[in-house]
C-alpha cells in the first residue's frame, strides 16, 4: 500500500473523474487508473462502482475514502511539522467576496508581496457560496467570506469569525428629511450587485416580509461605480458601512438609519487542511481584509488558535 495510491484514490472520489484527478496530480489517466487498481488489490476489495457515471465509491469504498482523507491529513501534518519553521513559499490560492474585491484585493496583494516575497499569490473573488464550494473542493487554500453570524459550515471546512460587518442603506446627499423605514425607501429603486450577492438576498427577504417588491434600477459590480450612480440619484444601495465612510464619494452620500432594517453580516476566514508553513501568509491576508473594514484585527492568529 503506497501513499501515492491513496492520493490517487482520494482524488478520483473527490473529483468523480479519473481525467480530472490526472490533471490535478499531473499524471496520465492510465497512471491514475493503475494506482487505484493497485490500492484495491492491496485491500482485496473493489472500491469503485464502475457502472456509474460519474464514478461513485461502493459502500465500503466510501468508508475507505473517509479513512484515507484522515491518513493523508496526518501525512501532511507530519510534513508540516518539519516545514513549519520555513518561510511561506509557493503558490497560495486565496479569494475574497465579490462585494469587497474592489477595496480589498490590491491591499491584500501588497501585504503578501511585502511580507512574504517567496509566496506566489493567486487572488480571486466570487459570491460566498461559490467560494465555500471551492474551499470544500480544495481549489483554494483559504477564503474570506461574508455570511450571517449563525452560518453553519459543512464538515471539513474550518472557519474562524473575523468580526461583524454592519450594512447600511445608502442614498444621494440629503436635500430633505431622511427615510426612517424601509417602506419609505423601496419606491426609489435599488442599485445592487447581480444575483448571488448576500446583501441583495438580505434586502429581498426584508422587503418580502413587509409585502414590498424589490425594484432594481441597475445591477452593477464595484463599490465606486455603485456609489457614483447613487450620488447621481439613480437609486439606493446596500453595502458595508466601513467602505462607504472612507470612500472619496462620502460627502455626496447620505446613510439611512432605518428603524426596521439594520442588517449585519459576519466576516469569516474559511479554509480546508492548511499547511502549517502557509499559516503566516494566510493570517496576513485575513488581517488585510479585516483591517479594510475597520475590524480590530492587526495580526489574524485565527489559524493558530
Amino acid at each position: 500500500m503506497k501513499i501515492e495510491d491513496l492520493t490517487a484514490f482520494v482524488a478520483v472520489i473527490r473529483l468523480q473523474s479519473t481525467r480530472l484527478a490526472a490533471d490535478e496530480l499531473g499524471l496520465t489517466q492510465p497512471a491514475i487508473t493503475r494506482r487505484v487498481q493497485n490500492f484495491e488489490e492491496s485491500l482485496g476489495i473493489p472500491l469503485l462502482n464502475r457502472q456509474t457515471k460519474p464514478l461513485k465509491p461502493t459502500l465500503m469504498g466510501n468508508r475507505v475514502y473517509q479513512q484515507c482523507r484522515h491518513i493523508l491529513r496526518e501525512v501532511d501534518a507530519l510534513s508540516d511539522l518539519v516545514a513549519a519553521d520555513s518561510p511561506p513559499s509557493g503558490l497560495l490560492r486565496l479569494a475574497v467576496p465579490q462585494s469587497l474585491s474592489e477595496s480589498s484585493l490590491l491591499p491584500a496583494l501588497k501585504t503578501l508581496s511585502a511580507q512574504f516575497p517567496e509566496i506566489q499569490p493567486r487572488l480571486s473573488s466570487g459570491w460566498g457560496e461559490e467560494l465555500l464550494l471551492r474551499v470544500q473542493q480544495q481549489e483554494l487554500e483559504a477564503a474570506v467570506v461574508l455570511f450571517p453570524a449563525s452560518k453553519q459550515f459543512p464538515e471539513g471546512v474550518e472557519n474562524q469569525p473575523l468580526g461583524p460587518v454592519d450594512l447600511v442603506v445608502v442614498g444621494p446627499k440629503a436635500t430633505q428629511a431622511l427615510p426612517q423605514r424601509l417602506e419609505e425607501c423601496y419606491q426609489h429603486g435599488w442599485i445592487l450587485n447581480p444575483h448571488g450577492c448576500g446583501f441583495r438576498a438580505a434586502l429581498q427577504r426584508a422587503l418580502t416580509e413587509q409585502g414590498l417588491p424589490l425594484l432594481i434600477n441597475l445591477e452593477a459590480f464595484g463599490t465606486t461605480l455603485q456609489l457614483s450612480l447613487i450620488a447621481e440619484g439613480r437609486g439606493l444601495g446596500l453595502m458595508p458601512r466601513a467602505l462607504v465612510e472612507k470612500h472619496a464619494l462620502r460627502p455626496e452620500l447620505a446613510l439611512y438609519a432605518l428603524k426596521d432594517f439594520a442588517p449585519r453580516s459576519q466576516l469569516w476566514l474559511i479554509y480546508p487542511n492548511v499547511p502549517a508553513s502557509q499559516v503566516p501568509a494566510i493570517d496576513a491576508f485575513a488581517a488585510a481584509i479585516a483591517n479594510g473594514l475597520d475590524l480590530p484585527i492587526h495580526s489574524a492568529n485565527s489559524l493558530r488558535e
